[in-house]
Formats: structure tokens, C-alpha cells, sequence
């Protein structure tokens, strides 16, 4: 089993992807949206 040092440490590494994701997917969104209306 995980001790719980490496636990917490996998946790803090979840958090800071996830606080990651929540930020890149809005903007990569946009910029697809941005790049079709260009194209088209």
C-alpha cells in the first residue's frame, strides 16, 4: 500500500492537473473555434 506521504503528495499532483485542465481546455476551445471561423 501507498504511505501516506506519497498520498498526499499524489493528491497535490491531481489538484494542480486538474486546476491545469480546467484552464487549458477553455482556451484550446477557442482557439479551434477561432482557427475554423478563419478557415471557413
Amino acid at each position: 500500500m501507498a504511505s501516506a506521504n506519497d498520498m498526499k503528495a499524489a493528491e497535490k499532483t491531481y489538484g494542480g492537473f486538474i486546476n491545469l485542465l480546467k484552464w487549458t481546455v477553455p482556451i484550446l476551445v477557442a482557439l479551434v473555434l477561432l482557427i475554423i471561423i478563419v478557415i471557413s
